[in-house]
């Protein structure tokens, strides 16, 4: 897969099958365009994923995303959604970016797609201009969970209940996150269970703070343990989000490694405990917890 920021970046000569949108998290409705388009990928037309950059908080991160596409589609382009984008018209957009710029010969798009300045551009101007701009269009239904509409808000609705099966549900694999682990304060360590620490970028949304039980990959391999997100209150006042993860039969350093820790069930929210002993006797009991949980979910 080729990764290309900005649209003017992109130099391609050939056909394109596109989707376009904001694909925040790649959830099983965003799939189904993805899929569509690679139907339609050949030598003759490459599948083009067009993500709109809203510079704001998202369930993926650019890095994520980018991992999870590669070998799935041709390319890739952020497109930021700069002042000149957002007052494009419509018909400007279909002719200079889908038309002149990406060669569209088939275009892929949710139900509820709009674009342009004032969201004037819809499913029937693009039907409109396709006989006359020789491409075909593909307009997917929303994918639904349980007679609900799967959308990125319902997922972050779920996220902030720390429903993770629901989440997982809704996305088609388990919510995680992915980063490098970082020295922390060690208390982890003297209390007799060392931890792996690691800071989500800012644009990450995280599930509700609390202690989960989790799937950690580290080095190739997976491995159960307990985590927990949040600002850990009884030892820092700092309020730096943190996810730290105990890692069942690991003795290695892990410093400086990416690791990618999937959330798998929900045991309590964050506490502020009123001593590090108090802390200490809750943390065995989630420790049991993740053990008693991995001993009923099978992970691989």
């Amino acid at each position: 897969m080729e990764y290309i920021t900005g649209i003017e970046q992109y130099n391609g000569k050939g056909k394109t099958a596109v989707t376009l949108g904001k694909f925040d998290g790649l959830h099983k409705g965003h799939q189904k365009l993805i899929e569509k388009i690679c139907s339609y990928s050949n030598k003759d037309c490459k599948s083009v994923l067009c993500a709109f950059d809203m510079h704001r908080e998202a369930l993926m991160t650019k890095r994520e995303r980018r991992e999870y596409l590669d070998g799935k589609i041709d390319f890739l382009i952020e497109y930021p959604f700069t002042k000149e984008l957002r007052e494009m018209e419509a018909e400007v957009f279909i002719e200079r970016i889908l038309c002149k710029k990406l060669h569209a010969s088939h275009i892929v798009v949710g139900s509820d797609f709009a674009f342009g300045y004032g969201k004037r551009g819809s499913i029937e101007m693009l039907e409109k201009f396709s006989a006359k701009k020789g491409y075909t269009l593909d307009v997917i239904e929303k994918e639904r969970y349980d007679k609900a509409v799967i959308s990125s808000t319902y997922i972050r609705e779920a996220l902030s209940q720390g429903d993770m099966d629901l989440a997982a549900a809704l996305l088609g694999y388990p919510y995680a996150v992915t980063g490098i682990v970082q020295h922390g304060r060690q208390l982890g360590r003297t209390l007799g269970f060392p931890t792996m620490n690691i800071e989500p970028e800012q644009e990450k949304i995280l599930p509700r703070f609390g202690v989960y039980a989790c799937h950690i990959k580290m080095d190739g391999r997976w491995y159960n343990g307990v985590g927990n997100v949040g600002v850990k209150p009884t030892v820092t006042e700092e309020h730096k989000r943190l996810v730290e993860v105990f890692v069942y039969d690991y003795e290695g350093d892990a410093y400086g490694k990416e690791i990618t820790v999937q959330f798998c069930g929900f045991e309590r929210p964050e506490t502020k405990f009123s001593s590090i002993d108090e802390l200490r006797e809750q943390v065995m009991q989630d420790l049991s917890y993740g053990k008693e949980f991995f001993q009923i979910h099978l992970y691989s």
